[in-house]
């Protein structure tokens, strides 16, 4: 499956897990506590991190491709980070980058925690 990527830089997670949460319909699968949460849907894989310095900051775009087996990088036009992961890639570098993290449980899986 295909989903489309958008990373957002945050000032306050809690708050903003909270209202993500609303707006999407559903709570994060992924937290890591105090610094990062990801929601993925059917059609998008969205995610926010704790940067109070930049908050609303477009961190970057892209596509979450399973059937991708590297991470490619590249820069549009107007100098927007645009990257293609599998999922299995994202989840390293997440854990890589901000630590640890707490997935909940899915229907279909065991949990990892």
């Amino acid at each position: 499956m295909k989903r489309f990527h958008i990373a957002l830089a945050v000032a306050d997670l809690d708050a903003s897990i909270k209202d993500y949460s609303a707006r999407l319909g559903q709570p994060p699968q992924v937290v890591v506590d105090g610094a990062y949460a990801l929601w993925r849907t059917e059609l998008l894989n969205f995610s926010i991190c704790r940067e109070p310095e930049q908050p609303g900051k477009l961190c970057r775009m892209g596509f979450l491709d399973d059937e991708t087996h590297d991470v490619t990088r590249d820069t549009d036009v107007n100098g927007i980070p645009w990257e293609q992961f599998s999922t299995l890639a994202h989840d390293l570098r997440m854990a890589t980058a901000y630590g640890v993290p707490c997935y909940a449980p899915g229907d279909d899986e065991l949990i990892r925690n």
